[in-house]
């Protein structure tokens, strides 16, 4: 059963997992369902959360531009997420939303449409199942009436949607559960050790053992991977967020920018700000945002804005995931992306069954952390 640490625990496991947010919940998540023994390490209130703080998409179109691999890796997770939205609902009686009725992205000028019909079409030709639509304004205006008349056009692609992200946190933690993890809060992992063909890992509170060790730790995956001979270097990427009050049904479609949550709200974003480990909102962003929206929606302009946020990313040098066993300390591995919705189902369905001692999946070579090594190419992520 979970457990809330609140002294000193000197504990064995078949894994560790590091970080208790969407990307360690859903390994641990899956490693138990593989009848791995698992305990999660989490840290307090007080650390950069994106697994709270994020868009809620599970979103396909437009990413692997440049690494295909990673464009297969996402689509495979996007086809495996109904599995594992059934799968929670039917162990935890949680239901996460899921919802992937395709997802539009806005064109407001010519550039826009010639740029997206690039990366668009250079995916299809590297992965030949790969189905989307450029549209133009009559067309998304015949699916999304209430466009503004700013929106000359957009893309659609089938095999996106989008989930209630806080559900979703809370369905993989209430499943660990069930499983038998052990959930350690308030602990931070500051050195791992490999010794006798394992792992301890040395905590602010207690020293933890086991045969595998998982980084997933975001952000801290930087500083804890070269202590297991893997290279993480991810930085922090700002993104901000704005909250409506609740409004009528009538998005029903996600958008890159603009989404309708199952409880009514509207969720604008977002910013991408390389601005270190500051995790605070500013107004002009969020000007920016609000403006971005209501040049979509233009009866929105009246809305009641409700909450904001900032939350930060984790982001690799090229914006791709790493993923990776270390080759000096086996059974030490790194999981780190900035995708964790869009992921989860990846990360519990394919990511921990080569943890507990399955097969590397196909797509992972083209994204471990060596690549940084040999080459300092930096390619966008969307």
């Amino acid at each position: 059963m979970i457990h809330n640490a609140s002294a000193s625990i000197n504990a064995s496991a078949d894994v560790l997992v590091l970080g208790g947010g969407l990307v360690g919940s859903a390994v641990a998540w899956g490693l138990a369902r593989e009848g791995a023994n698992v305990t999660v390490l989490d840290q307090d209130d007080g650390a950069f959360r994106a697994s709270r703080g994020n868009f809620g998409l599970v979103w396909i179109q437009g990413k692997g531009y440049g690494l295909s691999p990673y464009a297969r890796w996402s689509r495979s997770s996007a086809s495996r997420w109904p599995m594992l939205a059934e799968t929670l609902f039917d162990q935890t009686g949680i239901d996460v939303a899921l919802r992937q009725p395709g997802g539009f992205q806005f064109f407001f000028s010519e550039d826009e449409i010639a740029e997206r019909a690039k990366r668009l079409g250079a995916l299809q030709r590297e992965l030949g199942d790969y189905p989307y639509q450029l549209l133009d304004a009559r067309e998304v205006r015949d699916r999304i009436p209430q466009v503004g008349p700013d929106v000359i056009g957009a893309s659609y692609t089938p095999m996106d949607g989008h989930v209630n992200p806080l559900k979703l946190l809370r369905a993989l933690h209430t499943g660990m559960q069930r499983r038998g993890v052990t959930l350690v809060n308030n602990e931070e992992a500051v050195r791992i050790t490999p010794e006798n063909g394992g792992f301890a890992v040395q905590g602010k509170r207690g020293v933890y053992r086991a045969a595998r060790v998982v980084l997933a730790a975001g952000l801290g995956n930087r500083m804890l991977a070269p202590h297991v001979g893997l290279h993480a270097p991810v930085a922090p990427n700002r993104g901000q967020v704005l909250i409506s009050e609740r409004v009528a049904p009538f998005l029903h479609y996600p958008t890159l920018n603009v989404r309708q949550t199952d409880e009514g709200t509207l969720q604008f974003g977002d910013s991408m700000e390389e601005v270190g480990l500051n995790d605070f909102t500013t107004t002009p962003v969020l000007s920016d945002i609000a403006r971005r929206g209501v040049r979509a929606f233009p009866f929105l302009k009246n809305v009641r804005l409700v909450r904001t946020w900032a939350a930060l990313r984790v982001y690799s040098p090229d914006g791709f995931p790493i993923y990776d066993e270390s080759t000096r300390y086996p059974g030490a591995f790194v999981v780190t992306c900035h995708s964790g919705v869009t992921l989860a189902a990846a990360h519990a369905l394919r990511i921990a069954p080569w943890i507990a001692g399955g097969a590397m999946p196909d797509e992972l070579p083209a994204m471990s952390g060596t690549r940084f090594l040999e080459s300092p190419v930096l390619i966008p992520a969307h």
